[in-house]
């Protein structure tokens, strides 16, 4: 870990201060906090995102193998439009 120093106007002092005994922590904390959800995400949110596309997945590749999943994206006329066939 890493040391900073901040210069925090009056009134946001007196809102972390306030905020950080509400929740029996220090302002770094809180700051650390704001600073991770802000520039890194929420990983649990990141994660739950991640596994929806995961099942997204396994949910298309139970219903079929691979071979039959590619005929079905090159099947339609998508191609002889391009091609002006």
């Amino acid at each position: 870990m890493r040391r900073t120093q901040l210069y925090l106007d009056d009134q946001l002092w007196s809102a972390l201060h306030a905020r950080a005994q509400k929740e029996k922590t220090t302002i770094s904390e809180l700051v650390r906090q704001a600073a991770r959800e802000r520039y890194i995400g929420n990983l649990e949110r990141r994660g739950a995102a991640m596994r929806g596309i995961v099942g997204i997945h396994k949910a298309r590749a139970e219903d079929r193998d691979a071979s039959v999943e590619v005929r079905r994206l090159r099947r339609g006329s998508r191609l002889d439009r391009l091609t002006d066939r």
